[in-house]
């Protein structure tokens, strides 16, 4: 919670202060106390009791140089930020949501929407000013994450509310969706929302970094039911259609409907070609993978493949070795 000192009368408010004054230091004389908040020192043990039944460990000890200190309990109670401390705590997880911090990204979502939900207006405007100026050193070329993004969509995720966003495709293209979003995670060098596309009527995994914009309905939604597996096979999904070093399209035959029963969520980005044939993008870091995922077009099922050199080349002089190793004798048992 975010404090201002306004009225010390208010027995709420003075404990609340007295509350900020044990954070701000390892231990406080009785007397001090009193004398900072303007009241006895009964008062002041009086408000210590009511810190104890909120959960707050706070030790006292008698004598002329005794006081009281604020201890680690065995449970988190509420914290007490000033100013300027909320505004430098969600600078900071601003910063470790968008480089994707070792340790738990999604608890760094959850921590930075629940402190940006509760932000006043004027440190809201304040953070947003800061945050920036601060350009944070980049270990790589990922793309670029609104960290006002994703504390919105982590907002919006936990509250589970409808969204309407406006987003790139991958031929960036603006699109407009509605959505439900499910979760956010990371895949690679890039963010992913999981969502329940509205228009779609099915799953659909967005580039966090292509969201230009977030609408926010006030519409709740029931969650829909996904696996840990589910979820995780969606994300891979997802990252795995990232430009890749070598990229083909493949045209089987085999018609659209058919395909995605068949393949599942990795036929993400299949087209029909016709009625009778899907046009099908895979890619890889070289021609070994795209090899991998040729063979996982089901048997019997005709196709073709624009691979380019010197890819062609090297995956054809791979297959007839493959071939002729097949067609001759086992070599004998080693004895």
């Amino acid at each position: 919670m975010i404090w201002h000192s306004d009225n010390m009368s208010d027995t709420t408010t003075r404990a609340l202060a007295l509350l900020n004054l044990l954070q701000t230091h390892r231990h406080w004389p009785g007397s001090e106390l009193a004398a900072r908040l303007g009241v006895t020192e009964r008062t002041v043990r009086r408000d210590v009791d009511r810190l104890r039944e909120l959960g707050y460990r706070v030790e006292s000890t008698p004598g002329a140089a005794g006081g009281y200190r604020l201890e680690a309990g065995s449970a988190l109670p509420p914290l007490l930020l000033t100013d300027d401390e909320a505004v430098t705590m969600a600078i900071g997880l601003r910063v470790a949501a968008t480089q994707q911090l070792i340790g738990g990204p999604e608890v760094t979502l959850t921590a930075l929407a629940k402190l940006e939900q509760v932000l006043p207006g004027p440190l809201r405007r304040r953070v947003a000013a800061l945050a920036a100026a601060v350009q944070p050193t980049r270990l790589g070329p990922e793309p670029v994450v609104s960290p006002t993004v994703l504390g919105e969509i982590a907002l919006a995720a936990r509250d589970r509310e409808r969204l309407r966003l406006r987003y790139r495709d991958r031929n960036d293209v603006e699109t407009r969706r509605r959505v439900e979003p499910h979760m956010l995670a990371p895949g690679g060098r890039n963010w992913y929302l999981l969502c329940w596309d509205l228009d779609r009527d099915d799953w659909r995994t967005l580039r966090v970094d292509r969201i230009e914009a977030v609408e926010h309905t006030r519409v709740l939604f029931e969650a829909r039911e996904l696996t840990p597996e589910e979820i995780e096979e969606r994300i891979l999904i997802a990252a795995s259609w990232s430009p890749q070093k070598v990229e083909v399209d493949v045209v089987m035959e085999l018609p659209l409907a058919e395909m995605q029963e068949r393949f599942g969520g990795w036929s993400e980005g299949a087209a029909a070609e016709g009625e009778t044939s899907t046009r099908w993008p895979v890619g890889g870091g070289d021609w070994r993978e795209v090899a991998y995922a040729l063979c996982w077009i089901p048997e019997g099922v005709e196709y073709v493949a624009d691979l380019a050199e010197p890819a062609r080349s090297e995956l054809r002089e791979a297959a007839s070795r493959m071939l002729r190793a097949l067609e001759s004798p086992p070599p004998g048992s080693r004895g």
